[in-house]
């Protein structure tokens, strides 16, 4: 399985703010971080903003922040909403056909499989992802001494 760049990007924009909680960041800074493009960064805002983890705040002297604490955001419940299919085979999917559906255990063992992925990540939140490494994700990202 491999996560979509959207939810890729959700997850970095989620953990570049959680770095800065004092302060408001811009579309443009997280890109330039990140070396990503604004246009893709700024729909990933936007999604985060209408599933309640990101606020916005337009005009002068706006930005972006966290609307919820960072030990509130599960990383799993992040992957679930910014993932549009986890589907990871065909016959996932209501109404698709398959020869072999009935009889198979393909499917069965690939659903353990999801389920278990998503069972990890739902034991982390965005505040684990930055404990202990919150310096080093900082310098990574170039946040050490204006952050």
């Amino acid at each position: 399985m491999r996560l979509t760049r959207y939810s890729d990007y959700s997850l970095r924009v989620l953990i570049y703010l959680a770095l800065k909680p004092d302060r408001l960041s811009s579309i443009r800074e997280i890109a330039e971080s990140y070396d990503i493009s604004e246009t893709h960064l700024m729909k990933v805002v936007q999604g985060l903003g209408h599933l309640g983890y990101v606020t916005t705040l337009r005009g002068r002297g706006g930005g972006l922040k966290l609307a919820r604490a960072p030990d509130d955001i599960r990383v799993g419940d992040v992957v679930r909403q910014t993932e549009e299919d986890m589907a990871l085979v065909d016959c996932f999917i209501e109404g698709s056909a398959c020869a072999i559906t009935a009889p198979c255990r393909l499917r069965h063992v690939l659903r353990q499989a999801l389920e278990a992925f998503l069972a990890v990540l739902d034991q982390y939140t965005l505040a684990d992802l930055l404990r202990s490494k919150s310096k080093a994700l900082k310098a990574s990202l170039g946040l050490t001494l204006a952050g």
